[in-house]
């Protein structure tokens, strides 16, 4: 009775301590706990979000390399779907957001859309999920990156960035290349950001950002 009772009086002490961390608890039998610490502007700190979501983004970024639509479809958020966005700027009005199931049937879909204008040009980006996947989202092996960053800015043009701003307390995956051929000294670099926000416990994709060198 005397042990029953220790131990009753140790989860009562727990429980609150537990409930004032801002933490992740993994599913299944992992009694891993990650406890979430932010940067001075409120993101989640690079070690910490590497910690939470590179499984996850790892399974994500492979899928995206083998077109695996089925598995990607998996990862996209119930509520919020996956939004499209393909120059660094996150466009809440513009950019074009696809459902799980439109996921799903993503290199499949015929349909023409407009992701938005090119740069420089200014002319429509009228694409189809396929045409587009090939020239903004996987143009290059994203998946063998140069260089990875968790909640870190590795590339910049002069496009403005918005994506902590716009997504609710996400973590942001960048694969990123700083260049392919030396005569343009770097401004051929190219990177791709995929975007989680967490529901209900789970990390889920709410986003893919294509970024590259801009006029």
């Amino acid at each position: 009775m005397k042990n029953k009772l220790v131990i009753a009086v140790i989860f009562v002490v727990l429980v609150p301590i537990m409930a004032a961390c801002d933490t992740v608890q993994p599913k299944g039998d992992d009694p891993v706990v990650i406890e979430y610490k932010y940067t001075e502007d409120g993101v989640i700190k690079p070690e910490i979000a590497q910690k939470v979501i590179s499984e996850t983004s790892n399974k994500v970024i492979n899928a995206i390399r083998d077109k695996d639509a089925d598995t990607i479809s998996k990862f996209v958020h119930p509520d919020k779907g996956v939004r499209f966005t393909p120059y660094t700027h996150v466009s809440v009005d513009g950019d074009i957001v696809f459902t799980k199931q439109e996921m799903k049937e993503f290199f499949e879909n015929k349909g023409e859309y407009l992701w938005g204008y090119y740069d420089g040009s200014g002319f429509e980006i009228k694409l189809t999920p396929g045409e587009y996947y090939e020239k903004f989202i996987y143009p290059e092996d994203f998946a063998a990156a140069e260089e990875v960053g968790y909640n870190e800015v590795l590339s910049s043009g002069n496009m403005l960035e918005n994506q902590f701003e716009v997504y609710e307390n996400p973590i942001v995956v960048e694969y990123y290349f700083p260049g392919f051929d030396p005569q343009y000294a770097g401004m051929d670099w190219k990177s791709l950001r995929l975007v989680f926000e967490e529901h209900e416990g789970t990390w889920f994709l709410t986003g893919i950002i294509s970024n590259q060198w801009t006029i």
